[in-house]
């Protein structure tokens, strides 16, 4: 199985992602004032780095990123909302929206050990697709630990996620739309770079 393992921060400063938006807080360095340099951008390079921006934020590798730019595809309406709406219902991100996890990648380790379930049943696998109606749990041997370890409880819940604090269970309520997405990111470049 492929990894990245891509420096978060650096990489952040190069496609001009805010670190908030992946988990992570950071401090600006002291030392390292960076001066930036202007260049033209070409058009296939400014669509180049929105597909990138996507692929990093949700932690996806090109293979699965255009397996998952085909089922878009293939969905009626809008293609690049379509490719927002199933990223941002894979696993591993509803575990991060839901604040079971600081981060996307702690989210995919949470599952990958078997420490949540979907539907009453364990899930080993992060990129599952999750539909309307999917229940989210914490397995019962999960729960202590997860209660002590001090969650992102202040993280705001999507409109189109439901979260009970009590039972550390969620539900999928409705899809997620445009508007709930907190970044910056032009999705029509992404097709347009796809449909060359």
């Amino acid at each position: 199985m492929a990894i990245s393992r891509t420096p978060v921060f650096k990489r952040c400063d190069y496609l001009g992602i805010n670190p908030l938006v992946l988990g992570y807080s950071h401090k600006p360095s002291i030392r390292r004032t960076k001066t930036t340099r202007r260049r033209k951008q070409s058009v296939y390079a400014r669509q180049l780095i929105e597909k990138q921006k996507l692929r990093f934020i949700y932690g996806v590798l090109e293979k699965q990123f255009k397996l998952i730019y085909a089922r878009a595809e293939k969905i009626g309406g809008i293609t690049g909302e379509n490719l927002l709406t199933l990223l941002e219902l894979r696993f591993d991100n509803v575990i991060f929206r839901l604040g079971l996890s600081t981060t996307r990648r702690e989210g995919r380790q949470l599952i990958n050990h078997g420490h949540l379930m979907l539907n009453g049943r364990r899930v080993g696998i992060p990129s599952v697709t999750l539909k309307v109606g999917d229940v989210i749990s914490v397995h019962e041997k999960s729960k202590q630990a997860l209660r002590s370890h001090n969650l992102a409880q202040n993280r705001k819940i999507p409109a189109w996620l439901e979260f009970d604090e009590e039972k550390l269970e969620g539900k999928v309520v409705t899809l997620p739309k445009r508007s709930d997405i907190d970044y910056d990111v032009t999705e029509s470049a992404v097709v347009e770079l796809y449909s060359k």
